[in-house]
């Protein structure tokens, strides 16, 4: 077993999305964790304010996943917002305004674990979990976003000083 899962082990997830076979692919991918899986916000919302989670993953699209960021971050649950639809940088510098830990696209589902067992690492040393996403997402977000992502990376350096 690695580091990674260790760290992740019997940890409690809360991952939302609307997708089936997204929530399936998580689970699977989540597997050293306790997964508890929500397909629509009202769903969601009830985990949350009825369980306590160590990290919740927070589609979107279709499952109002700012408005669950809001609940999530006001249990002090700790929050990921995964996405394939809104991927920009200005979806990302919201969910970091809103209180998210990270912004993952979908199409990096498979390093999940990864940053997941990274973002509870830096939250146990009192780090600051957007500097790694700044270095992980730079490359990608760069080529995809160009200039775009220059404003909002600079605004994210700027508010981690």
């Amino acid at each position: 077993m690695s580091s990674k899962d260790d760290l992740l082990k019997g940890k409690k997830i809360l991952i939302v999305d609307d997708e089936p076979d997204i929530l399936d692919t998580l689970e699977e991918v989540l597997s050293p964790c306790k997964v508890v899986k929500a397909g629509t916000f009202e769903d969601a919302k009830r985990q949350l304010e009825t369980q306590p989670f160590d990290m919740a993953v927070l589609d979107i699209m279709g499952v109002s996943g700012y408005e669950l960021l809001e609940i999530a971050v006001a249990k002090k649950v700790t929050a990921v917002m995964f996405t394939a639809h809104a991927l920009s940088p200005e979806d990302t510098m919201k969910s970091f305004r809103g209180g998210a830990a990270y912004y993952v696209p979908k199409v990096k589902m498979d390093e999940l674990p990864q940053i997941l067992a990274n973002i509870l690492e830096e939250k146990t040393k009192g780090q600051s979990t957007w500097k790694s996403f700044v270095a992980w997402a730079d490359p990608y977000y760069s080529v995809k976003f160009g200039p775009n992502w220059e404003k909002a990376k600079k605004e994210l350096q700027e508010a981690l000083k």
